[in-house]
């Protein structure tokens, strides 16, 4: 047993993280389905197009009490002579081995974003789906990756982080054992491409760095935000430096007392970055830095008056007990919440402010 396993850790992995479509009303993708299927054994079947039609019809009546007969002839009406098989969309998800069948972009859309209105108008959840969103660091990012995703607040993301899930990192990395080892970014975009296909996803996985600023920020189209959670302090100068140079708004979740940075580059061109508490820094000076300094600048960025009791232990403790500093999974996924929330109303221009925010729990909920 032991030695099969070895075989089977040794073997390469894919960090594919794209699906494959298939529309049968085309004939060269039902022959390219045929040869998939040839081709790969052990495939997983999951078809509940049926179910989401009657959940389209269902939407699209609000009023009407239909029975199970009602739904089979709007649905037969629907097909307008197209098999049950053929219509809508063939996804194939390489990594998982998953088939599944599901409606096609449009219909897609509307059912699994019905339940956002009135919260989001349909003409706002158009405008959404339009904008593009990078984000660096998938540690944080990733419950705003996934929190923006599941409320289908943009159309595009772009994710960077250099890093592979260590175990440690699942202390507040929502995925399984079975990622350990994978890119961050690659897991993220599969689980991304899960909850919906259709929403458009590149990943960097060398990080963003200063040779691939360009492409991260431009390449097929100006990202309309950053969301910046990267751990190196270089990174955070010169992506803001883009994002100013560009003109585009960043938001940093830093996970201690629900603290929340909104810079508007977009409607301020000229402002400090950080909030000026670094902003005689450039990324080359940080190089030689010890990691003394480099915690010293973290608590000033931070705001050494602001921080939690904890966060100031925990910075003190860094290369002495701790190797880095601690993210609960609960500040991490309240992160993602503030993000996403913050993002949706930046995007549809109902939020226009710079600042720091605190939605500080230990505050708002404590004795009495």
């Amino acid at each position: 047993m032991a030695s099969s396993l070895c075989k089977q850790d040794s073997a390469p992995v894919s960090h594919s993280y794209q699906p494959m479509f298939f529309r049968l009303t085309k004939v060269e993708d039902q022959e390219r389905l045929n040869s998939l299927l040839a081709a790969t054994e052990g495939i997983f079947y999951h078809d509940s197009v049926y179910e989401q039609l009657k959940e389209l019809i269902k939407i699209r009546n609000p009023q009407s009490r239909l029975a199970e007969n009602d739904y089979k002839e709007i649905i037969d009406f629907h097909l307008n002579n197209c098999s049950m098989e053929q219509y809508g969309t063939w996804v194939f998800y390489p990594w998982s081995k998953r088939l599944v069948h599901m409606l096609d972009y449009e219909e897609f859309l509307e059912v699994r974003t019905s339940r956002n209105i009135y919260k989001i108008t349909p003409e706002e959840q158009q405008i959404l789906i339009q904008k593009r969103i990078g984000i660096v660091g998938l540690s944080v990012g990733h419950a705003i990756a996934l929190t923006l995703t599941t409320e289908r607040c943009c159309g595009e993301l772009r994710l960077a982080d250099f890093d592979s899930l260590e175990l440690s990192n699942l202390n507040r990395v929502r995925t399984g054992v079975h990622n350990l080892g994978l890119p961050k970014v690659v897991i993220a975009a599969r689980e991304i491409m899960e909850i919906d296909p259709y929403l458009s996803v590149t990943c960097f996985t060398e990080g963003l760095t200063e040779d691939n600023l360009d492409s991260f920020f431009l390449h097929n189209g100006k990202i309309d935000l950053l969301v910046e959670e990267c751990d190196g302090l270089d990174c955070k100068i010169f992506s803001r430096q883009k994002a100013r140079q560009l003109g585009i708004p960043v938001l940093m979740d830093t996970n201690d007392r629900g603290m929340l940075d909104i810079e508007r580059f977009d409607l301020e061109p000229g402002r400090a970055l950080l909030h000026g508490l670094i902003e005689h820094l450039e990324p080359e000076n940080l190089k030689t830095l010890t990691s003394a300094e480099k915690v010293a600048l973290v608590v000033k960025i931070l705001g050494d008056e602001q921080i939690s009791e904890r966060c100031r232990i925990s910075m003190s403790e860094i290369g002495k007990s701790i190797t880095a500093w601690p993210q609960l999974a609960s500040s991490v996924m309240l992160g993602g919440a503030m993000v996403t929330d913050v993002s949706r109303r930046i995007l549809l221009g109902q939020l226009h402010t710079s600042g720091r925010f605190y939605v500080d729990l230990d505050e708002i909920v404590k004795n009495q």
